[in-house]
């Protein structure tokens, strides 16, 4: 299977959201070896929409001539789209934001009914693709903080998709927090594994992922620096 991670934190490498991701493809690859790569989105020159739908009228071709054509070559050699990032404003970050933008030539402005709302009909083949988000925050937990992050993702992908929301990331880069991000990484772990066995994660899983590692208010504490 070829997995492409689309990076959305600036952090590149050292995201705390990355640490959940690799452990995910880790758990992947325990089942069966997979071909990865990861694109770091803040690295790529990435223009803005401007809206023009040039590319949706004239077979894809859009009027950026940027990192993107490539971007989205792979994406369509690509089985399965892992979007990795943390959560900037309840909402995807600005650079990752602009690629998900730049997709619009895989539609075109022709649209049809699909259940009981309309979609765009392709302009390519991507209906072999999966997808999986995986996005953590900084907040210690996950109610009233992911909603509309997961509300988009369905809207934009809502066939075939898979989505894991994880509070108190920054713990992931904290070397003292390892008494309780490391078992945490080895459930993410199984439920890579899970999903390359059976192409989806259990609610229960997901629901244990997506829980605090520590109480919140101890959390919190630590982070306003009030612990006594």
């Amino acid at each position: 299977m070829k997995i492409l991670i689309l990076n959305g934190s600036p952090k590149r490498d050292q995201s705390d959201t990355m640490h959940i991701t690799r452990a995910f493809v880790d758990g992947m690859n325990e089942y069966a070896e997979n071909e990865v790569h990861t694109i770091h989105v803040i690295d790529k020159r990435i223009e803005y929409c401007t809206g023009c739908f040039a590319c949706m009228r004239n077979g894809g071709d859009c009027i950026h001539h940027d990192d993107m054509r490539d971007i989205l070559e792979e994406i369509l050699e690509s089985d399965l789209l892992i979007w990795s990032y943390p959560l900037y404003c309840y909402g995807m970050p600005a650079p990752l934001k602009a690629l998900l933008d730049r997709t619009l030539p895989l539609s075109s402005m022709a649209m049809h009914k699909v259940g009981d709302r309309y979609e765009h009909v392709g302009q390519a083949d991507f209906s072999h693709l999966k997808y999986v988000m995986i996005c953590g925050c900084g907040f210690p937990n996950s109610k009233h903080n992911f909603e509309a992050a997961v509300l988009q993702f369905v809207r934009c992908f809502p066939n075939e998709h898979t989505m894991i929301t994880v509070p108190e990331s920054p713990m992931f880069n904290a070397p003292e927090a390892a008494v309780v991000t490391e078992p945490r990484l080895a459930l993410v772990k199984k439920a890579g594994r899970q999903y390359a066995e059976s192409g989806t994660v259990s609610e229960e899983m997901i629901k244990e992922i997506g829980s605090p590692m520590i109480p919140e208010e101890q959390y919190a504490q630590i982070v306003n620096g009030t612990v006594n």
